[in-house]
């Protein structure tokens, strides 16, 4: 495995190439969203991409005295991480970062990859509020944005996985979505910076790597080149529509929504009288913004159906939320608060 490159990111200041500008470029951009003199945290790996990203960070920070600071979290789960992790740290702080190393714990719930990406942002989250970051940067590529789309229609999750990664999220900021995975690689090779491969990343194992490795390929090869770029567009035209959805629907749900016994109630007319898409996004949003549940494509459309095929049935129960019409509305109630008044 080779080691984290020990000398500045800028050796030698060699000619600019376009892999190191558009990596450039594209923090540029993100770093329009702080103020000069702030803080950033950038996430760092050790692999192409996050170390380009540090790189660039570096470099663009500067004429704005921002100040950069990182952390690579060592989550534990394969033989050597620590040494890695250190690694990675070490040659950061001679780039002039202020490198924070966090080793976490990874309880196995939901499944490997899901419970290592939550303890990882739980220390990401903790050392962004401690050094006061204004600005967390997140080396996720337009490779990531085309195989998070993917595996999002393979789910079946509908419009909601095909807008994928925000380029901003709070204080998350995803400067390389406009960025190929290979010009991370090949920015790091023409500045001298040596990158850590995570063998994971070949481990047939996870759904993703699978995607990399052999569906985007495939379609590459039998539709043609650009599907990894076309992917990343649907992903942000989804997002713009998905965004403007979501502001007609909060405009909205103030005239339809009004405070019932236990829970929410809205006008039975307002949904009828509404495209399907907009009626099944606003039972959604009720659902999500009152009780916190996420509901199914299936819950969606059985409570939806107290509206377009009511027949007089009953109330439709969901996972925490109990469903009833009555008086032209839409009730939402508490599961367990509807459980107590039914003496259930």
């Amino acid at each position: 495995m080779p080691s984290t490159t020990s000398h500045s990111p800028e050796p030698g200041r060699p000619r600019l190439d376009s892999a190191t500008a558009a990596v450039r470029l594209g923090v540029r951009q993100s770093l329009n969203e702080c103020s000069d003199g702030a803080v950033v945290l950038v996430c760092v790996s050790g692999g192409a991409d996050s170390m380009a990203l540090a790189a660039a960070t570096v470099f663009e920070a500067k004429p704005r005295s921002i100040r950069v600071h990182s952390i690579t979290v060592d989550h534990g789960l394969q033989r050597g991480s620590d040494a890695v992790a250190q690694r990675t740290a070490n040659a950061l702080k001679r780039w002039g970062i202020e490198a924070h190393l966090e080793r976490v714990q990874v309880v196995d719930a939901g499944g490997p990859e899901a419970a290592a990406r939550q303890a990882r942002y739980r220390a990401i989250d903790a050392t962004a509020q401690r050094v006061g970051a204004e600005l967390v940067l997140l080396g996720h590529t337009l490779d990531d944005q085309a195989e998070t789309v993917l595996l999002g229609l393979a789910r079946g999750s509908g419009a909601g996985s095909l807008k994928a990664m925000a380029p901003l999220n709070g204080r998350y900021a995803r400067p390389l979505l406009g960025v190929r995975r290979q010009q991370t690689r090949d920015s790091c090779a023409a500045r001298g910076i040596d990158v850590w491969d995570d063998p994971q990343n070949d481990d047939g194992s996870f759904a993703r790597v699978r995607v990399r490795n052999l569906v985007l390929p495939v379609l590459e090869e039998q539709l043609g080149p650009g599907i990894a770029e076309a992917l990343a567009r649907t992903a942000e035209q989804a997002r713009e529509d998905d965004d403007a959805f979501e502001q007609m629907i909060e405009e909205f749900i103030e005239e339809v929504c009004e405070p019932a016994e236990a829970g929410i109630a809205v006008e039975v007319s307002a949904l009828a009288h509404n495209p399907a898409a907009l009626r099944n996004r606003l039972i959604r949003y009720v659902a999500a913004a009152e009780f916190g549940v996420s509901l199914s494509r299936t819950h969606t459309l059985a409570i939806a159906a107290l509206v377009t095929e009511w027949r007089g049935q009953g109330p439709i129960h969901v996972p925490g939320i109990v469903v009833s019409r009555s008086d032209g509305r839409l009730v939402f109630t508490a599961a367990e608060k509807a459980h107590s008044r039914s003496g259930t």
